[in-house]
């Protein structure tokens, strides 16, 4: 049976609960996996496993669980190994780069962030910033909605100035806010998300980061701006270079 692994933790992490539920219906007990300085923290995989909402609050909350007791490399929902010997192979293998990343992660959380415009505002806010495109939807209503080739200009004005503006926001939210974590990592591009950006933040940190996100808010009405956290690490933890020799470290489920 494929091993489903949540996330790797030094040698000397402490057990979890005895019992302690992980994904699956009935959920699959939690274990420790163990070899050398290391530590995998992992159950069986389900045969049926889909990223259904159950199994994924399963998955967060054992790395809520496990992270309250030191720190975790969390892995994303969905990573597998064969059995507890590949795991225990890839433990051994990557033990340096494990362990280095363990380091720079303790005591550091992810806060997440997403934006996207209110459209009927930013309308109004790039109307109010350009004079011509202002101009002519004013020349436009004038005469009863404007001639088919005026609405077609007006639409493209409107659209390059949006596409401007998402630039000129994007650039403010990262500016104000990646000073203020240890790091930044855009999330994948064709989200719908004119910003979707992940910080690595101390956990003292954390109070002074919302603090600035409530201003973007506050000082930028067009925007929907979304922060989540503290959340695990999730978008810290790098993959380490792979020797074809060797096995594969845990991947997600197909």
């Amino acid at each position: 049976m494929s091993v489903y692994v949540y996330g790797m933790a030094r040698a000397d992490h402490p057990a979890l609960p005895e019992k302690a539920p992980g994904v699956g219906e009935p959920p699959c007990e939690v274990r420790i996996v163990r070899e050398g300085g290391l530590a995998a923290i992992v159950s069986d995989c389900p045969e049926d496993l889909r990223p259904k909402r159950r199994d994924l609050l399963a998955h967060q909350r054992v790395l809520t669980e496990a992270g309250a007791a030191g720190p975790v490399l969390p892995l994303r929902f969905g990573s597998l190994s064969d059995d507890e010997g590949t795991v225990r192979g890839v433990l051994s293998d990557h033990a340096d780069h494990y362990l280095r990343q363990l380091e720079e992660l303790d005591g550091r959380s992810e806060y997440n962030v997403k934006a996207v415009h209110h459209e009927e505002e930013v309308l109004r806010l790039v109307l109010s910033e350009d004079d011509e495109a202002r101009a002519l939807a004013q020349r436009n209503r004038a005469s009863g909605g404007g001639s088919h080739e005026d609405k077609l200009r007006l639409g493209e004005m409107l659209a390059t100035a949006v596409r401007e503006r998402e630039e000129r926001d994007a650039h403010l939210i990262e500016s104000t806010l990646a000073p203020l974590a240890k790091r930044c990592v855009p999330g994948p591009d064709g989200s719908g998300w004119l910003a979707n950006l992940s910080f690595l933040l101390d956990h003292d940190a954390s109070e002074e980061f919302t603090a600035a996100v409530a201003e973007l808010v506050r000082g930028n009405p067009h925007l929907d701006i979304r922060a989540t956290g503290p959340l695990p690490p999730y978008s810290f933890v790098e993959r380490p270079v792979q020797d074809e020799a060797r096995q594969p470290a845990p991947s997600p489920a197909g």
